[in-house]
């Protein structure tokens, strides 16, 4: 046992040491070079390891699940590739972030889609739930709100090495934000609910068998049901939206990226409570989610298992119970 605990504090002494490494690099970069850089590596994990490696089979089971089982070899891999393409250059964003972002240039970083909407959300007074999923550079979006004054609890899986969990924490919080951990993550979403705060989720992750089954690109997946009970709860507004980059066609800032910061949907739980409110609202920020992926589906975590659960396995638990 005490050898066991003395590698893994050799192994997160490293595995820290190489994130600095990293951290140097991509920070000593000019922008341009670092996409160039995020370009090759997305490359090489396509085209050089093994594709059991680099999931390639998980991600062209879900993109066929996505866009049907016509979609062409070649789209199947453009999508695959330019997965990996925006993993890498998020990675590159977050260490220029700090540098590149600050209030007084969100306007050559950001464009804003509903942003009135969003802000009257904000200024309510009630409860609100922001969702997304693992789209677009999440990161940027809670660091904009935090910039403009309305921190809210970021839900998120804490990492198994403290020393990078702690990078990641100090990161995260430093506009005002802070981390809740997903694991018992109820009663801290409570305490926010109950002052009528704000909380950011992601809500595209298979929730076994124990989920709700809604649609998502027209396929049955398994959904948290907790979303829901925590909106109509507390009488919650729920926005759905997002920060995805733009072409490079769009891109009129030669400094850095520019992002659209979208405000895809609001849905009022007022409108849910009904004996279907549970699935419908589940279904209808699921649905948005959807659309606001299909913006930019190359910016989509394509390797996460989201249909991994089928319907019928719900159907069997049941029958067991």
């Amino acid at each position: 046992m005490i050898r066991v605990m003395a590698w893994m504090r050799v192994r997160h002494g490293l595995e820290f040491a190489v994130f600095h490494l990293i951290l140097f690099v991509v920070k000593s970069l000019p922008v341009r070079a670092s996409i160039q850089m995020a370009n090759g590596l997305a490359w090489l994990v396509v085209n050089v390891l093994p594709r059991k490696a680099s999931r390639y089979s998980v991600a062209e089971a879900n993109i066929r699940a996505a866009f049907g089982p016509e979609t062409s070899d070649e789209r199947v891999y453009q999508l695959i590739l330019g997965m990996w393409q925006h993993l890498f250059r998020m990675v590159c964003e977050m260490v220029q972030l700090p540098r590149h972002f600050r209030l007084h240039s969100c306007g050559d970083v950001l464009l804003f889609e509903k942003r009135d909407e969003c802000v009257q959300a904000m200024c309510s007074g009630r409860p609100v739930i922001f969702l997304s999923g693992h789209f677009g550079n999440w990161e940027i979006s809670v660091n904009t709100f935090g910039h403009f004054g309305f921190p809210m609890g970021v839900v998120a899986r804490f990492m198994d090495n403290p020393w990078l969990q702690q990078w990641f924490k100090d990161y995260r919080e430093s506009t005002g934000n802070w981390l809740i951990s997903k694991t018992g993550a109820g009663a801290d979403l409570s305490a926010i609910m109950n002052s009528n705060g704000m909380a950011s989720l992601l809500c595209d992750q298979d929730a076994g068998r124990n989920g709700l089954f809604v649609d998502f690109f027209g396929k049955p997946a398994s959904t948290v049901k907790s979303i829901a009970l925590l909106a109509l709860q507390y009488n919650a507004l729920v926005v759905v939206g997002g920060a995805w980059r733009l072409p490079p066609e769009q891109q009129k800032n030669p400094r850095w990226v520019q992002f659209c910061l979208t405000t895809q949907d609001i849905m009022d739980a007022a409108e849910y409570q009904d004996v279907n409110g549970i699935e419908r609202l589940t279904q209808d920020f699921t649905a948005s989610l959807e659309s606001l992926i299909r913006k930019a589906p190359e910016q989509y975590f394509w390797v996460h298992r989201r249909w991994k659960t089928p319907p019928e396995a719900r159907r069997r638990r049941k029958a067991a119970a």
